[in-house]
């Protein structure tokens, strides 16, 4: 496949892209229910891509209530080829400062009371998250940060706490001393089901707080952290439209890290195990290694 079909799935303050023509809206209906929002379709240039609120319009669900699965089968269904994480987060090092972005290159999953799997009973499968982002759109997408005027930090440990609360003091002094970057809510399991899905994906994290370690400065508020988040939110629509003229230019070949095929090496129930049921649930995630 020599074409881009890029999915960007937005988070807080991210609720729309600029540029689209063609633009159209379509129901993701999947085995795993409804996603977070109707799925916006369009292209700009010869890519097309193909946007959905994470948190619904309006910012209706919490990080917990958000449908990972869905969403991720919705944007495979719709036919992405890849796929593009924007996020808020909170800063945990000093030199992140609120305002920049980070092109997220690992993950930390402090999560508990989310679906992680696409996978279960009757048919288990282990894929590989020790590379957990595709290093070939991260740094593209990092790039077009660099190149609308931001500042980005090439690489950045992400912890996903569960929320919806912010970090304790103590939480947060921990995730510092553990080595991590930033702090978010919403990109476990999202990266791991990705990558059941065979579907690279990235993230760019907009830094909008210094989480409640920095003693010089207040504990992290809603307040603070919408007025930061406005201004990268603006930023981040002009990178999504230079990162698409890029690609325009850019054929499309399968990922350096393999990840269109990692569940050639995953699957681990026997053929004559197999629940019919799940098999047929998995079409849309792993038809190419299933079976119809």
């Amino acid at each position: 496949m020599t074409h881009w079909t890029l999915g960007i799935i937005g988070g807080s303050g991210l609720y729309a892209i600029d540029g689209l023509e063609d633009r159209r809206e379509e129901q993701g209906i999947t085995a795993w229910g409804p996603p977070s929002d109707t799925l916006v379709r369009g292209r700009i240039g010869k890519v097309e891509l193909v946007f959905l609120p994470r948190h619904g319009k309006g910012h209706r669900l919490t990080p917990t209530d958000v449908p990972y699965r869905a969403n991720i089968a919705a944007l495979k269904a719709a036919g992405c080829t890849d796929v593009l994480s924007i996020s808020a987060c909170g800063s945990l090092q000093e030199q992140y400062a609120p305002g920049d972005f980070v092109a997220v290159d690992q993950f930390i999953d402090r999560t508990f009371a989310r679906e992680k799997t696409f996978f279960g009973p009757g048919m288990v499968a282990h894929v590989s998250m020790a590379q957990p982002v595709c290093a070939r759109l991260s740094g593209l997408a990092a790039d077009a940060v660099s190149a609308v005027g931001g500042k980005v930090h090439h690489g950045g440990t992400y912890l996903a706490m569960e929320g919806p609360q912010f970090s304790s003091l103590a939480e947060s002094r921990l995730y510092r001393s553990w080595g991590c970057h930033v702090i978010g809510m919403t990109n476990m399991p999202e990266a791991k089901l990705a990558r059941e899905a065979e579907l690279p994906y990235a993230t760019l994290a907009m830094v909008t707080d210094y989480d409640c370690w920095r003693a010089e400065t207040e504990a992290v508020t809603v307040t603070n952290v919408l007025e930061i988040m406005h201004q990268n939110s603006a930023l981040a629509r002009r990178a999504i439209v230079h990162l698409a003229g890029v690609l325009n230019e850019t054929p499309r070949t399968p990922s350096p890290q393999g990840i269109e095929s990692c569940l050639d090496f995953a699957l681990i129930t026997a053929p004559e195990a197999r629940d019919p049921e799940i098999l047929d649930k998995l079409q849309v995630i792993a038809g190419r290694v299933v079976g119809s």
